[in-house]
């Protein structure tokens, strides 16, 4: 007998062998969830951590291994800027903490153990691992003690670890993230050269700059502002002596973390443009030619670029008063032939003269109710001189001071900035509009007002003064901020 063939049944039964096989698909895609491990039969190797900005080697073998990993969580005293001291919670003493490297399929077992000096219990959350609060509840560690888990690698990707012990925010805030790179099985592609960076924020009682040993301020995280925002646990910390180096026609890579706890970064190379992009901290690159990428709090991304100039590359988080005024800079340093054919430097440099026109005054301070004048020694204010400086002026005069030809003066070795220290203070306060000359070279750029106060101008000018090859005439004290008030009083 024959049976009729409904056309609804025939349409249902095409539809649910597709399900199926896509089904199937998908099962296949997730691949190590659906593979049996014999763990026992695993070959035993140690993982190899790396501190910042330092990567671990890329993993050669071509199967899984069994990965023992040990950590130590530590509270230490350690600078966060010049003349600023922090009680940094950590994983393995450094902020960020060491950076791990396993192999996506690999099976590992994680040792967690908090130093006894520790004030606190500590844990771990891998946002690597699938398990509850990834590791977090397998690894809650009181000091003195250490715990063990295991997990395995399922997913391949670049992703934050973080302590996850109540109050979380303020284990976070105080230090305690790094990163996790599960590597595809397949690997990477080869480069010259990785650099592993996290950026985070700090919340201190004392404002940025202020120095001696700050306390968190649990205020300042709630309202998710911060006084330091920077890479790699400190001021500084990729730039000057410590900034990271490459040459002309080197591939680079970069893992990038952000600790936050709060801010989400824009992260960007001036003067380089990110060839790939793994968003997210994914194993797709899939963007190209990528000016600056977001990396959310809690997040990654891996960038790629090959450096085609020789110079100095700043690292920046592109909301830029973070760079400029909170600590977010680092630097990539070139070596290398220039290359005219791509960028050939400043080639003419002539006036110009519009008609009309100011430049905007941004003396805000003028316009804030008078604060009580700190009395400082000469010591003090230099050193917090010093800081006024990076964070305001030494992106145009140059870190050391040296300025740039034809468009920024020299601080350093100044005979304009040395002969009138009255001068010297007005045109800090009200900012500069005509032309003059330093050490027999005239510029004719404009100097905006920065907005400083009474307090920060005395303490710039005394660092400009007494340091970068300067040195003040006999008899010519420190400047204060009573001086700097009365000249601006006058003004007025």
């Amino acid at each position: 007998m024959k049976v009729a063939k409904n056309p609804f049944i025939l349409r249902l039964s095409a539809r649910m062998a597709a399900a199926l096989v896509l089904g199937s698909q998908v099962f296949a895609s997730q691949g190590l969830a659906a593979d049996k491990l014999d763990i026992d039969k695993l070959p035993v190797e140690q993982g190899v951590l790396t501190y910042a900005p330092e990567v671990p080697p890329a993993i050669k073998r071509k199967a899984p291994a069994r990965v023992k990993i040990s950590l130590e969580t530590k509270e230490v005293k350690k600078r966060l800027a010049d003349g600023v001291e922090y009680t940094f919670w950590t994983f393995g003493g450094t902020v960020p903490g060491p950076m791990i490297r396993i192999r996506e399929g690999d099976y590992v077992d994680f040792t967690l153990s908090n130093h006894p000096s520790s004030k606190m219990p500590h844990n771990i959350d891998l946002h690597a691992v699938t398990g509850q609060g990834g590791g977090a509840e397998g690894s809650f560690t009181t000091p003195g003690h250490s715990s063990t888990f295991s997990f395995r690698a399922l997913n391949a990707g670049l992703y934050i670890y973080h302590c996850a012990t109540a109050p979380v925010g303020m284990h976070i805030a105080n230090g305690m993230y790094g990163l996790i790179y599960v590597e595809p099985k397949e690997g990477l592609p080869p480069v010259d050269k990785e650099f592993y960076l996290v950026q985070s924020e700090f919340y201190t009682k004392g404002d940025y700059g202020v120095r001696g040993l700050q306390p968190f301020d649990m205020k300042k995280a709630i309202k998710e502002q911060p006084d330091y925002v920077v890479f790699n646990g400190s001021v500084g910390a990729l730039a000057g002596d410590n900034a990271i180096k490459a040459k002309k026609g080197e591939t680079v890579r970069m893992f990038v973390g952000n600790g936050g706890p709060n801010l989400v970064s824009s992260f960007h190379v001036i003067g380089e443009i990110f060839d790939k992009v793994y968003t997210e901290g994914g194993t797709l690159a899939n963007q190209k030619n990528v000016q600056t990428t977001l990396v959310p709090a809690g997040g990654s991304a891996i960038v790629e670029y090959k450096v085609d100039v020789p110079g100095s590359f700043f690292i920046v988080d592109h909301s830029i008063f973070r760079t400029f005024n909170k600590g977010a800079l680092g630097v990539l340093k070139v070596d290398g032939e220039k290359d005219p054919t791509i960028y050939s430097g400043k080639t003419m440099d002539s006036i110009y003269l519009p008609e009309g026109g100011a430049i905007q005054d941004t003396d805000v301070s003028a316009n804030e109710p008078a604060k009580a004048i700190p009395v400082r020694t000469l010591e003090e204010s230099i050193a917090m001189g010093r800081e006024v400086y990076k964070s305001n002026c030494a992106a145009c005069h140059m870190p050391e001071g040296q300025g740039v030809p034809g468009a920024f003066p020299p601080i350093a070795k100044s005979d304009w900035l040395m002969k009138d220290r009255k001068r010297a203070i007005q045109t800090v306060m009200f900012g500069l509009q005509t032309p003059i000359v330093v050490n027999g070279q005239k510029y004719e750029g404009v100097m905006p007002s920065l907005g400083l106060s009474d307090d920060d101008i005395a303490n710039v000018l005394n660092f400009a003064r007494n340091s970068l090859g300067n040195a003040p005439a006999k008899g010519d004290k420190a400047i204060t901020a009573q001086e700097v008030r009365g000249l601006r009083a006058k003004k007025k």
